[in-house]
């Protein structure tokens, strides 16, 4: 069965660990394609084959300096991501919330126990 496009949305993009990689090392700033290929332990047309399908989803933009073209990353092509993965935050803060119940409960049980010297 043939793989699914790699270029139709973020989230087929992000799957990739070295593109997401990539998108990390673009926080910091625009940086060129050599820099990055170097920083990954890539060679420049491995990075250059990345980069593309994050620009082709929107997730980083490129610019021509000179004979350089500069990355820099563009995470309003994220939104649908984060839209996504917040969906499960009251999942998560609910989860939290019960663990904290619990540990206190515990924490209250502990320093209810009699103690040993306080028999003395």
């Amino acid at each position: 069965m043939a793989r699914a496009a790699t270029t139709s949305d973020a989230f087929n993009a992000i799957a990739e660990p070295q593109r997401r990689q990539i998108l990390v090392l673009l926080r910091g700033g625009e940086r060129p394609v050599t820099e990055l290929a170097r920083d990954l332990g890539m060679t420049q047309p491995q990075a250059s084959k990345h980069l593309r399908v994050l620009r082709e989803v929107g997730l980083v933009r490129v610019r021509g300096s000179g004979k350089q073209r500069l990355y820099d990353l563009d995470a309003r092509g994220l939104q649908p991501v984060h839209e996504w993965v917040g969906g499960f935050e009251r999942f998560w803060n609910e989860s939290f919330d019960r663990l904290d119940a619990y540990v206190q409960e515990l924490e209250r049980a502990r320093q209810e126990e009699p103690h040993d010297d306080d028999d003395r």
